[in-house]
């Protein structure tokens, strides 16, 4: 027979996954990404816009760099960040003054947070490509 104190004492497993999470986790969790996103495509930004202003030949590399594929998907990726950032903070301002914390309603403005990011991204990156 198994001693029942030796299977008491092992490590409990959590299922984590992001999977498994609701919307509204998911918009936690892409909230804290966003900003990560933020912060470190602000270094790049920031490093364009010297160059941009050292001087004419450094304002000609960085729209050069700038009309590179790649530069164009990281620069819709850092837009998306920011909308999705800014919409999520909006809605998390909402919860902190207990509008919309009922399940229904939460659920519903998590799926709106996410239609509204992406919607208003692929508006933005079609001017850019």
């Amino acid at each position: 027979m198994p001693d029942l104190t030796a299977k008491k004492k092992r490590p409990l497993w959590y299922n984590l996954s992001p999977l498994n999470l609701p919307v509204p986790g998911l918009v936690s969790i892409f909230h804290r990404v966003s900003g990560v996103v933020l912060f470190l495509g602000l270094i790049a930004f920031l490093y364009l816009l010297d160059l941009s202003l050292a001087s004419e030949s450094g304002y000609a590399q960085a729209a050069g760099l700038l009309r590179a594929p790649i530069a164009k998907l990281l620069v819709i990726a850092s837009i998306w960040a920011l909308l999705h950032h800014m919409c999520a903070g909006i809605r998390h301002l909402f919860l902190d003054v207990d509008v919309g914390t009922s399940l229904h309603t939460a659920r519903r403005s998590a799926f709106a947070v996410f239609i509204a990011s992406l919607a208003l991204t692929a508006s933005i990156a079609v001017r850019i490509w």
